[in-house]
């Protein structure tokens, strides 16, 4: 009945008419109205508003990050630096939401880049004063491995373009692609430590420079363990798999890193056989985070949603008196956007504009509800027996089923 995306519609209407239910069953029925559910007897909505002042509600977006400010130094220390995912910085609307994720996301990768570079200058130098080839070897192999980021941060500049009729869903679906490079080179890192670890076992080198080299693994570990903290952290704020990918990736190669250190360390000690023992168990170690990538990025290719974000979704539609039935909510994300569709039963009496006004007030809760929410679409249907309202359609699909305890 409703279904203009959010960034088009939401911003149109003024927030008047926002939660008030009451002034909409004053249009929609008489005061002796009886509502046909019997499930929404248990519900009170009624509402103390003042209708003398619009919209007295405060709709800020939620994030789900629970607002406690007890930050540990670090955190801080972040915040005042302005480091992507530790400070406090929100979207002043719903509707700016979008834009806002998609800066942040490009910020992000922006600043990992940077941090990638740094390390690897550093790691550079070291192999300048080491001579070490080995060491040089690892280095080329850390630089590659940080332009995996590219394919996202064109993933986010892309997603930031308008619909074409072409592309008329966007170009959001990028930053899944995107995601599934990042999945590959997480397995080419663990080939790579893996073949590293399997040729040292079969001709073992002694090693040299063992003071740089653990200087290098140093440098290679903290920067990219700290690039993977970051990106993690802003995947999960924005709802970015592709991004978390992304960040599981340099834990990946910080792991590399580590091993070149447990080597060096065991060089120092005469137990050069550390070196391939401690390379195969992070090449372990790299394929369990490369699994984790991996069903990450096979939930969003395969449009699956988290549970939790349909019972939620569910729990608001049911909350409006004069939804008679909810027949079936849908979700999906289409890179770090969701799309969502819902069923609703109201009483057949309605006119068209009352019903519309029902799937206005359903769309608004719900964009409210989900910051991340590009577009909703509301389908309004006469409360009537399934058989009935859907004998014209029950040859193409099954009519939606009622959804009991939220299943």
């Amino acid at each position: 009945m409703s279904s203009l995306p959010h960034d088009q519609s939401h911003d149109d209407h003024t927030h008047d008419h926002g939660h008030h239910h009451d002034g909409v069953e004053a249009a929609v029925a008489p005061a002796a109205y009886t509502h046909p559910n019997p499930h929404h007897e248990a519900h009170d909505h009624d509402h103390d508003h003042d209708h003398d002042h619009p919209h007295d509600h405060d709709h800020a977006p939620d994030h789900g990050q629970g607002h406690d400010h007890h930050h540990s130094l670090w955190e801080r220390i972040a915040s005042a630096l302005h480091i992507p995912g530790y400070g406090h910085e929100h979207a002043s609307l719903t509707s700016e939401q979008a834009f806002f994720n998609t800066n942040l996301g490009i910020r992000t990768v922006w600043i990992a880049l940077a941090i990638l570079l740094i390390t690897s200058v550093l790691q550079i130098v070291v192999v300048v004063f080491s001579r070490s080839v080995a060491l040089l070897g690892d280095t080329a192999h850390n630089i590659v491995d940080g332009l995996n980021s590219v394919p996202l941060l064109i993933a986010f500049y892309l997603a930031r373009r308008v619909a074409t009729r072409r592309y008329n869903y966007g170009y959001g679906r990028a930053e899944d692609v995107a995601g599934i490079f990042i999945i590959l080179s997480i397995f080419v890192s663990a080939y790579f430590i893996f073949a590293e670890s399997i040729a040292r076992f079969i001709n073992p080198q002694p090693l040299s420079h063992l003071g740089w080299l653990a200087v290098a693994a140093i440098i290679g570990f903290l920067g990219n363990e700290g690039v993977a903290i970051m990106q993690i952290r802003v995947g999960k704020k924005i709802g970015s798999a592709a991004m978390i990918a992304d960040g599981l990736h340099a834990r990946t190669d910080g792991l590399t890193s580590l091993a070149v250190l447990f080597a060096a360390a065991g060089a120092a000690f005469g137990y050069p056989i550390l070196d391939p023992i401690i390379g195969l168990l992070i090449g372990a170690v790299i394929l369990f985070i490369g699994w984790d990538a991996t069903r990450r990025m096979w939930y969003r290719l395969m449009d699956a949603i988290e549970p939790e974000y349909l019972d939620k979704a569910e729990a608001i539609v049911r909350k409006h008196r004069l939804v008679c039935e909810l027949y079936r909510v849908r979700m999906r994300w289409l890179g770090h956007r969701l799309r969502a569709s819902v069923n609703v039963g109201v009483d057949a009496h309605l006119t068209t504009a009352q019903s519309h006004l029902i799937a206005e007030e359903l769309r608004h809760d719900l964009f409210h509800a989900f910051p991340n929410l590009a577009e909703v679409m509301i389908h309004v249907e006469p409360w009537q027996p399934l058989e009935k309202s859907h004998r014209l359609t029950l040859h193409h699909e099954p009519p939606p089923q009622t959804l009991v305890n939220g299943r």
